[in-house]
């Protein structure tokens, strides 16, 4: 890999190691302030409204300067947004901003790895990226936990978890981790790939965030790839507080315990990006589409069982093959992005698509949540979603299939 990419990866890891410990953090604080059931899944809404209202934006934000530079104001927004967690500002409203952070930072990250790799390494190069983020995810989840835990309240001498003086040390922590991934952002090299962007207008940014969702749409590997990713983020947010919630309900875990549960899911991603690295090639990525099919049964396949082990096991299974499946896509969605528009600005197509579907999926959850619906009814509803989608993505590609994709061992110009 060329230099920067392990600073990168680096950089990566420990902002979004902030990001899911931050977020366990939020519904203990949640939960300090005897908030409702339906508040704690919509963090997540809350999280990536930024990534849909200001996707226009982005996009072109992150080709108008140096990429790591954009990392590094970016991370400073979380690091805002933290510290207005441990200002006592509302969970929702401070996490709404750590989001605003991650919806500029995303464009950027991605971006970057286009210009850093040429398009026949970017299915290596995004498990590498899948790999590190759910290490991430896992550590972060783990962190988490720890902080929110009576073992970690007995640290700052309180008698119980989740006092206030236990929940602002472990934002303090937190912290620590964003002001860490700032520093390494600072050390990312530049490529020194420019764009045109356009006169920062609202109108003007609209319309070349227009453009470059139409070209995506028009193009049918582009179009395939993006509904793909676009219905896997939205199951995917989903199912992190699904199995939060099932493993505190269904499995009796208390907080601490069941925030470790997508972790076990993450694993998983994290082997099946391992796989797709291995055995994938970015001009085959369309044939590992049946893979699909099979990860709403995966979720669906857990509700028999109360046994901790066997849920584990199901879940890392589902894990495995998402990871497997969501990695050539992402490869092969930036590919596309990265002939046909600029990088940053197909990025933001993308994280508009994916957290619009988030926000829609999470949001449902939230609504069931709040008037009680069964959770058993609610994961039957979204493993038959999960597959009937996929089916529905997988008879479009059938009908129109992609052209063959060439990849050229070096970029376009």
């Amino acid at each position: 890999m060329p230099r920067g990419f392990s600073t990168l990866m680096s950089a990566q890891f420990l902002s979004a190691l902030a990001d899911n410990a931050i977020l366990i953090v939020a519904i203990a604080l949640l939960e300090a302030r005897a908030a409702p059931l339906w508040m704690t899944p919509f963090l997540k809404v809350v999280f990536i409204v930024s990534f849909v209202a200001f996707a226009f934006v982005v996009g072109a934000l992150a080709d108008s300067m140096p990429k790591a530079r954009v990392m590094l104001i970016t991370n400073g927004i979380k690091a805002m947004g933290c510290m207005l967690l441990l200002a006592g500002v509302h969970p929702l409203l401070a996490y709404g901003v750590i989001g605003l952070g991650a919806a500029a930072y995303s464009p950027a990250k991605y971006g970057l790895l286009t210009e850093l790799l040429p398009p026949a390494r970017l299915v290596t190069a995004n498990a590498w990226l899948e790999g590190l983020t759910i290490a991430s995810v896992i550590l972060g989840t783990v962190v988490g936990g720890l902080l929110v835990s009576a073992e970690f309240a007995a640290l700052v001498d309180e008698p119980q978890a989740r006092t206030a003086d236990a929940l602002a040390a472990a934002g303090l922590a937190v912290l620590g981790l964003y002001l860490a991934a700032a520093v390494v952002n600072g050390f990312i090299p530049d490529p020194g790939r420019r764009y045109t962007v356009p006169r920062a207008r609202p109108r003007e940014l609209a319309q070349a965030f227009r453009h470059a969702l139409a070209s995506l749409l028009a193009d049918p590997a582009g179009r395939v790839s993006l509904l793909v990713t676009t219905l896997l983020w939205g199951v995917g947010a989903t199912l992190q507080f699904v199995v939060i919630d099932w493993g505190r309900e269904r499995l009796a875990l208390p907080l601490d315990r069941a925030a470790m549960l997508p972790g076990v899911v993450a694993v998983g991603v994290a082997l099946g990006a391992v796989l797709a690295a291995r055995w994938v090639r970015l001009e085959r990525a369309f044939s590992i589409l049946p893979v699909g099919l099979a990860l709403g049964l995966l979720v669906i396949a857990i509700l028999p069982f109360k046994s901790l082990t066997l849920v584990a096991v199901l879940l890392f299974i589902n894990g495995v093959a998402a990871g497997y499946f969501v990695v050539p896509m992402n490869a092969m969605l930036q590919h596309r992005g990265y002939v046909l528009v600029n990088a940053g600005q197909a990025i933001a197509v993308q994280n508009f698509c994916e957290n619009l579907s988030v926000m829609v999926m999470v949001g449902a959850y939230a609504a069931l949540r709040g008037v009680d619906a069964p959770l058993l009814l609610i994961v039957v509803a979204l493993g038959a979603f999960m597959s009937l989608a996929m089916s529905a993505i997988q008879a479009h590609h059938h009908q129109e299939p992609p052209r063959p994709v060439r990849v050229p061992l070096r970029r376009e110009p």
